[in-house]
This record gives structure tokens, C-alpha cells and sequence, in this order.
């Protein structure tokens, strides 16, 4: 390489990583997120619901707003025998378990038989529409990320704790 092409070499990748910085900072303004987020558990606010799972839930919100569009993050603590019927999601849905265990299946039907156990640190990624259902034998803390809107349409809409008579 000449002496003459590094100093052009450096202009180039030096105009582009300005052009990456421009649009980083475009794009958080735009999002209006943080460019860096620590949060320990002791910072978390917890509160009931979302009223589209079961009584008994408790949830807080570590990134985004999961009714928006664009990239959230929701811890979920659980009561034991805790239930979720049948059901799936509009968007990929990422389900880890940070304490306690999670038991999941596949298919439009409550069927412990085909569920799995998710231990603490055991992760199920769900494509866009997997019918699947989910329930506890003791207390969990289950993180859920993906890209909002989240939502949750039961197979039974009889099974939706939105539709509920309080």
C-alpha cells in the first residue's frame, strides 16, 4: 500500500464511522432508549397483570413498553400452579427462567403430558403463531423478550382472563 492510500484509507473509515455514529444517535433519539441500560433487581418496579395472564402475576418492565412497537423486555414473577391455557403470540416470543422452573408445551391442548421442564436458566424461543400453553408446580420469575406489540390470543377465548366476569 502507497503512504498515499493510508491516509485516504483513514479518511474513508473514518467519514463511515461518522456516518454510524450519526445514525446511533438518530436512532436513539428516535426510539427515545437509553444508549445503555444496568439494572439490578432491586431497581425492578413490580405490578399486577398484564390483565392478559392469569391473576397471581406480577410484572415489571426492564426495556421498552411491550404495548409498543420495537424491542422490549418484561420479567413476570409466578404463583405455584400457576396456569396459562393454549395459546400464541403476533411476534417471536423468547421465554427465559430466572429462578424457580417452568413447564411448557406445544399444541392447541392443556396437556401436561407433552409439557417439558424449564429449569432456572432454561429458554424457549416461540416462532410467530406456535400454539403453545405453559404452567408452574412452584413460584418462577420468567423474563420475556421480543419486539412489541406483544400480545396473547387464547385458542379458547373462554380462557382469556380478559374476558372474565370480575
Amino acid at each position: 500500500m502507497s503512504k498515499r492510500s493510508i491516509p485516504a484509507t483513514l479518511a474513508v473509515a473514518l467519514l463511515f464511522s461518522g456516518s454510524l455514529l450519526g445514525a446511533q444517535e438518530k436512532m436513539t433519539e428516535k426510539t427515545h432508549q437509553p444508549d445503555h441500560i444496568m439494572i439490578t433487581s432491586t431497581d425492578l418496579t413490580w405490578v399486577d397483570g398484564p390483565a392478559s395472564l392469569p391473576k397471581g402475576t406480577k410484572s415489571a418492565v426492564l426495556e421498552g413498553d411491550p404495548a409498543e412497537e420495537g424491542p422490549f423486555i418484561m420479567r413476570a414473577k409466578v404463583p405455584a400452579n400457576w396456569k396459562v391455557p393454549p395459546h400464541h403470540h403476533p411476534a417471536i416470543e423468547h421465554v427465559t427462567v430466572i429462578s424457580g422452573s417452568l413447564y411448557m408445551g406445544l399444541g392447541e391442548t392443556f396437556d401436561e403430558s407433552k409439557a417439558s421442564k424449564l429449569p432456572t436458566g432454561g429458554l424457549a424461543v416461540m416462532a410467530i403463531g406456535t400454539r403453545h400453553f405453559a404452567y408452574t408446580k412452584e413460584a418462577a420469575v420468567i423474563q420475556i423478550h421480543g419486539i412489541g406489540p406483544w400480545g396473547i390470543t387464547y385458542i379458547n377465548p373462554a380462557d382469556d382472563p380478559r374476558n372474565q366476569k370480575k
